[in-house]
This record gives C-alpha cells, sequence and structure tokens, in this order.
C-alpha cells in the first residue's frame, strides 16, 4: 500500500488559529464584542503562541518524519490600515517560509484563512464590490514572502467563506448553509485575479474547498446534486485550469428527500458533534477530480478527539479511502492533515485536533504518538 514518488506528507496550520495576539483582524475584534457576530465561548487571545514558537513547530513535524507544512499568513498583520504594508510583517513570514524549507518541509502557503483586516470588514468585505481589488492588491504585496514556495493556496474553504460573509452567521455544526451568491462570485473573481497574479511569479496556484461527502439516500440522489450544487461544486468548478485543487474533509453528510438528515442515534461522534467517518475524504477527492480535473492535495483531513488512538483509527480509514482514490487513476499527490497544533477553533479550544498537545500556560509542546505514527508511514511512503 504505497503512495507516489514525491507524495507530500504534512500537516496544516491557520495563522489566527495558532499565532495570537492578531489585534488587528476582524476575528479578534468579533471576538471581544467590538464587532458584529455570535457570541464566542472563549476568545483566541495568546492561542498556540506559534507567531512566535513556529521554528519549534516545524522541527517537531520535521524530526517525526514529515516532508511538507501548510500555513497561512495574515492580511491583518500585513496591511493593517488601508494601503500601509507592514515590512516587519512581511519579513516575519518570509522567516517562516525560510525556516520550513531549511527544516526539509516543502511551505504550502494559504493567502486567506478566513480572516480579514478590521477596515476590510468594516467596509463589508466580501459583500464589497471593491474586495476583489484589494485582494489582488495585497497578493502583490505578499509576494516578496513566497519566493521560492512552488504551491499557493489563495483562499481557504471560499465556499465557508460565502457562507460566513453574514457576520451574525457562525459556523454550522452540521450541513453547510448556502452561501451568499454575490459573494461567491467575488470570491471566484479574486480567486481567478490572484491565480494570475501568483503565475505571473512562477508559483503554482489552486484553492482549497470544504467537501461535504453529500450521500443521498435511495430516491434523493436529484436532491443532493441541486443540495451540493452552490455548497461545493461551483468552487470545485472554478477551479479548473488552476494548477491544483484542495480537499478539505472531515465527515459526511446524509441527504433524503427532503434534504440534510440528522446523524443516527449511536453512531461514534467528534469532539465537534460530526459523525466519525473517515471515507469521507474519498467521496471529496472523487467530486474535485471529476468536476476541477486538477492534480489534488489533501490539504486537511483529521478529527476533533481526546483520544489518540481514535485519530491514528480515523487517519488509518482516511488513507486507505485515498488509496482507493490513486488505485482508481485519481492524481492525488499529498495529504496535509489538520492539524499540527491543538489551536483556536473558531470560538473554543474544546475541539482538539492537533497531532501535537500544548500547555495553556507555557506552551510548552507535547507531541501525541499520532505524530510519531504519521511521520513513520510518511518515511516509508506507505501505510503499514
Amino acid at each position: 500500500m504505497t503512495f507516489p514518488d514525491g507524495f507530500l506528507w504534512g500537516a496544516s496550520t491557520a495563522a489566527h488559529q495558532i499565532e495570537g495576539g492578531n489585534v488587528n483582524s476582524d476575528w479578534w475584534q468579533r471576538e471581544w464584542g467590538h464587532l458584529p457576530g455570535p457570541p464566542v465561548a472563549e476568545p483566541s487571545g495568546d492561542a498556540a503562541d506559534g507567531y512566535h514558537r513556529y521554528p519549534e513547530d516545524m522541527a517537531l513535524l520535521a524530526q517525526a518524519g514529515l516532508n511538507s507544512y501548510r500555513f497561512s499568513i495574515e492580511w491583518a498583520r500585513i496591511e493593517p490600515e488601508r494601503g500601509f504594508f507592514s515590512r516587519a510583517a512581511l519579513d516575519h513570514y518570509r522567516r517562516m517560509v525560510d525556516t520550513a524549507r531549511e527544516r526539509d518541509l516543502t511551505p504550502m502557503v494559504t493567502l486567506h484563512h478566513f480572516t480579514h483586516p478590521v477596515w476590510v470588514a468594516r467596509a463589508g468585505a466580501w459583500l464589497d464590490d471593491g474586495i476583489v481589488d484589494q485582494f489582488a492588491r495585497y497578493v502583490e504585496a505578499a509576494l516578496p514572502v513566497l519566493d521560492g514556495v512552488d504551491l499557493v493556496c489563495t483562499i481557504n474553504e471560499p465556499n465557508m467563506v460565502s457562507v460566513l460573509a453574514d457576520p451574525e452567521v457562525g459556523f454550522p455544526s452540521i450541513g453547510l448553509p448556502p452561501g451568499v451568491p454575490a459573494v461567491t462570485d467575488r470570491l471566484v473573481a479574486a480567486h481567478r485575479r490572484a491565480v494570475e497574479v501568483l503565475r505571473g511569479a512562477g508559483h503554482r496556484a489552486g484553492w482549497s474547498v470544504a467537501t461535504q461527502a453529500y450521500q443521498p439516500e435511495p430516491g434523493a440522489e436529484a436532491v443532493a446534486a441541486d443540495y451540493g450544487r452552490s455548497r461545493e461544486d461551483v468552487f470545485l468548478d472554478a477551479a479548473a485550469g488552476d494548477d491544483w485543487v484542495g480537499v478539505q474533509a472531515y465527515t459526511r453528510t446524509r441527504i433524503g428527500l427532503d434534504g440534510p438528515l440528522p446523524i443516527p442515534d449511536g453512531v461514534e461522534r467528534t469532539l465537534t458533534g460530526w459523525e466519525f467517518f473517515p471515507p469521507a475524504v474519498g467521496d471529496g477527492i472523487r467530486n474535485a477530480w471529476r468536476r476541477a480535473g486538477v492534480p489534488v492535495y489533501v490539504t486537511e483531513n483529521g478529527i476533533a478527539t481526546a483520544d489518540d488512538d481514535r485519530r491514528i483509527v480515523y487517519t488509518t480509514g482516511a488513507l486507505e479511502a485515498v488509496q482507493d482514490c490513486l488505485r482508481e487513476g485519481v492524481d492525488v499527490r499529498g495529504y496535509l492533515h489538520w492539524s499540527a497544533l491543538d489551536n483556536y477553533e473558531w470560538g473554543s479550544y474544546r475541539p482538539t485536533f492537533g497531532l501535537i498537545g500544548w500547555d495553556r500556560d507555557t506552551f510548552q509542546r507535547r507531541p501525541k504518538p499520532s505524530l510519531g505514527w504519521l511521520g513513520a508511514v510518511a518515511k516509508a511512503n506507505a501505510l503499514p
């Protein structure tokens, strides 16, 4: 059960969820009640102090045997006020890229992972026609960070960004509400502008889509197809012609004649309340390959659990699904686990997805057995 030569094995993070102190971000302002939004259980605060401790985190991933690291850079730090680009922030993220390469970790850099500068949010963010030009200007400003980076993700989970465009909407627990059509159009336009900028600078560009594994009950095939069209398919279709597409998968959504069905009683659930369903990533890969027709990377896949043994079981099942796709001829080129660290899950630290835990008082890192297990898989380039 080997994987292709050159397969990327890594883990992913998002800046706001691990850095801490992201005070110019709209999410920071929402957490403290300064911008509209649903209440959160706790603010991000110092998070995992990843802004300062990234060398240690990268070293742990590399020492375990992984060969890739996906992380995001913060628009709110790079352009904290409209038209002011922080040289210090650009230098910081440049050092992160250099550190990854020094650790022999292939960096995949995400330019937008849910957060915006406060000034962008106050102008309406994706509800404002000006966002496409603003985002393109930010991408151009970030190019010095990306020198030597091959894989660049423009926007993380644009289908979720479209849902969250309404500031009163929180993260859904089951299923995915429909996005805002005008926002979806702007996201696609911004992505295409960014791809043009990135390709002009020699990067391979794509974006990562939250796939939902919409599984119809008998007779509900047309309902499932219609349900998934605006929530997933339009974003995968927009990736056609890109250099790659990212798949992010965690669970499935069963669809009946009236729409999404509740999770059955008695099935195993994760700390987010989702059904434990490792094969979901295979559904996401197949749909991405079918619709976009470009190389696929699994840019996020994992489980929120306090039981690390279940994390290994889940990841084993997910990787078996990846191998099934490879045997079917799908061009899958990498698997990046979510997440490298336990992190701030957009309102709470309770859902623990990480291969690495840490102490909330001292920030001391605590690698879990799952990190060593995944590293061993990576070094063997095969499932045991």
